[in-house]
């Protein structure tokens, strides 16, 4: 099956690295125009050279709502419309029992990770998909659909995208609105947990291996192009198996 993105314009946030530069490729080889934005700049002009295709960058915090109506802004400008918007950017401050947390982590795992998406959604619906329906792709966490030690208020914040993912697909239809929540995937963010648990975890996985943020991608342009067009307000699990053995 080829999915094709070909006349679609894409928003990817937290798109410098790991999953969001994997999801941002992908659109753009599927030959979507691809607005990738993240807080720091020159990381954003490094990724964009290693995408083929008609890119643009735009460094916003995906925690500012100024800055999301901005580059929302900023990408209808730039080519004509906005289909897409991938809400990819997280953070994970602390690790550690969830009464441990400090308000200011709290604050700001709940900042990025929650409301971005929100009113990086409300910025997209408000100036592009409210006169013609879009599709937004939360990025989640498996950790949204358990309990574990270590990432209580991170997944509390997935737990709450997860929901809110069903939410905004049943206050925005026509326009589309998915998850996806990945197992672990072995990425710069992820990296703590991958240097320390990573081979224990592949062992246990029937399919043997971590994600890689190709795996994710290749979900991500699929629920986001026309083939998904009867999915809305589910969020996927691709974690390699684990829940099947409870190993993620």
């Amino acid at each position: 099956m080829q999915v094709s993105m070909e006349g679609k314009v894409a928003l990817v946030t937290g798109a410098s690295k790991g999953i969001g530069k994997a999801i941002a490729k992908e659109l753009a080889d599927a030959g979507a125009s691809v607005m990738l934005s993240s807080r720091k700049l020159d990381q954003l002009e490094a990724a964009a050279t290693e995408i083929a295709g008609d890119t643009a960058v735009f460094a916003a915090n995906a925690g500012d709502i100024d800055a999301a109506d901005r580059c929302v802004a900023a990408t209808i400008e730039r080519f004509g419309g906005l289909d897409v918007l991938v809400n990819n950017a997280a953070t994970n401050p602390y690790y550690g029992a969830t009464l441990g947390v400090d308000p200011g982590q709290f604050d700001k795992t709940f900042q990025v990770n929650l409301r971005g998406p929100l009113f990086w959604a409300r910025a997209a619906h408000q100036q592009a998909f409210a006169d013609r329906p879009g599709v937004i792709v939360n990025i989640a966490s498996v950790g949204g659909m358990r309990a574990e030690f270590g990432l209580g208020v991170y997944n509390l914040t997935k737990a709450a995208l997860i929901h809110l993912t069903r939410q905004l697909a049943h206050e925005l239809g026509p326009s589309r609105v998915v998850g996806i929540a990945p197992g672990l995937v072995d990425t710069d963010f992820a990296a703590v947990l991958v240097e320390n648990f990573g081979d224990s975890l592949a062992e246990a996985m029937p399919l043997g291996r971590l994600g890689h943020p190709e795996d994710i991608a290749h979900l991500a342009v699929f629920l986001a192009s026309d083939k998904a067009s009867w999915i809305t307000g589910d969020t996927f699990v691709i974690d390699g198996g684990a829940g099947v053995r409870g190993a993620g």
